[in-house]
């Protein structure tokens, strides 16, 4: 047995998060690919068959009450917030995260508009992460057409250079995507809101990965998925979180019936309810809801702190095990060496990367590619071990020598 291989079967006899992985329904493939989809729980698809069975198939309509279908977006909510640092009624469950970043920057300019963050309507500048995944500045570059402002894009180092009286809102991620670079959440919101804007954070590949601390660091509004490393399946609903002290200046948008203070009222004119539920649009899409929420079960018991450790502690451990077994000069890692600069992915660069990656899956190691030469690999620590870590990087020295 290598030197590597060996130290994994100590770390992997030491962890205290490695039984966790009998929640998950897994094989022999080494799986590196949870910051796009997580590996499905165990116990979703019994809960499924339920939803379908019972509860559509018998109750029918009685289950939006009987079965708690129509308080599911804040019930999941609740379940959600203690992984990103919340208190319960902040977080509301339903809708893409595309349509919650829409939600939540048009709501953030119109908040910085009526005053609440600073001078008003002279704040005509929305500041967006240049380096962000594709679809939030569509969305922002949108929300600035639609609410007037100019949209600015700007790297999340630039943030604090940029701000100033103009400044509206500031979208930024947690985590970028294709690096797996961790920004700065509190000093970068704490500039945003010592300039008057309001911060809006996409968590879409940090939540569930490591500890986000949205009360905590004051943030006012964020979004993010759940099909990543919340594990909460293809295309499952987003959450859209609401900062207590905001949730009455909170104007979406996207206003519906399931907005409204009497939803069932009908009524011709709007009035929103209170909390965060006035993050909710129209009817909830329940067998993908009630899905994620079986997922969350995972979570008994495990703190995040534990998962961060154990993160951080995997992608060290896979970029030792790459400077082993893969030679000088193959690949460049863009994943930064400093923990509190890193996710819970490795990116590394490489020469031919989209052929790589498939002859990687071909050999039972599944990551991802991302144009035009970027090899991504996500760790989960919920069910990736340090063995997986070591096979990955090991089969890639193969195919690369």
């Amino acid at each position: 047995m290598s030197e590597p291989a060996s130290r994994a079967s100590e770390l992997d006899a030491a962890d205290e998060l490695g039984k966790l992985r009998e929640r998950f329904v897994l094989d022999e493939v080494v799986y590196l690919d949870g910051n796009s989809l997580g590996a499905l729980p165990a116990n979703v698809p019994g809960r499924v068959e339920d939803v379908v069975r019972r509860q559509w198939g018998e109750l029918r309509i009685r289950s939006w009450g009987e079965s708690g279908w129509w308080t599911a977006p804040e019930r999941i909510g609740d379940r959600i917030a203690p992984l990103v640092g919340a208190a319960e009624g902040q977080i509301v469950v339903g809708d893409s995260t595309s349509v919650n970043v829409f939600k939540a920057l048009v709501a953030a300019v119109r908040m910085a508009e009526a005053g609440g963050s600073g001078s008003g309507s002279a704040r005509d500048e929305i500041l967006v992460d240049a380096t962000t995944f594709p679809t939030d500045g569509y969305i922002a570059e949108s929300a600035a057409r639609m609410t007037g402002r100019t949209l600015r894009p700007v790297t999340p180092a630039e943030v604090p250079g940029a701000l100033s009286d103009r400044t509206a809102a500031v979208l930024l991620n947690h985590v970028d995507y294709r690096t797996g670079r961790l920004h700065d959440l509190p000093s970068l919101t704490a500039a945003v809101h010592a300039a008057g804007a309001v911060a809006v954070w996409d968590l879409c590949h940090s939540a569930g990965a490591l500890p986000v601390g949205l009360d905590e660091h004051g943030v006012d509004l964020a979004v993010g998925c759940t099909y990543k490393y919340l594990n909460g399946g293809p295309g499952s609903p987003a959450y859209l979180y609401v900062r207590r002290e905001l949730q009455d200046r909170f104007d979406s948008p996207l206003p519906g019936w399931n907005s409204h203070a009497d939803p069932f009222g009908m009524r011709a004119s709007f009035e929103p309810a209170a909390g965060a539920l006035r993050g909710r649009v129209g009817t909830p899409d329940i067998l993908s809801m009630l899905a994620l929420e079986a997922a969350l079960e995972v979570w008994e018991g495990v703190s995040i702190e534990a998962v961060r450790t154990k993160s951080l502690a995997l992608t060290d451990f896979f970029l030792e095990c790459v400077g082993a077994y893969v030679g000088e000069g193959r690949v460049e890692s863009l994943t930064p060496v400093a923990h509190d600069e890193r996710g819970s992915q490795v990116a590394l660069r490489c020469d031919d990367a989209g052929e790589v990656m498939k002859r990687l899956i071909e050999r039972g190691v599944v990551g991802d590619f991302r144009h035009p030469d970027v090899l991504r690999f996500g760790f989960t620590p919920l069910y990736v071990g340090f063995a997986d870590a070591e096979r990955a990087a090991r089969v890639l020295g193969e195919l690369l020598s």
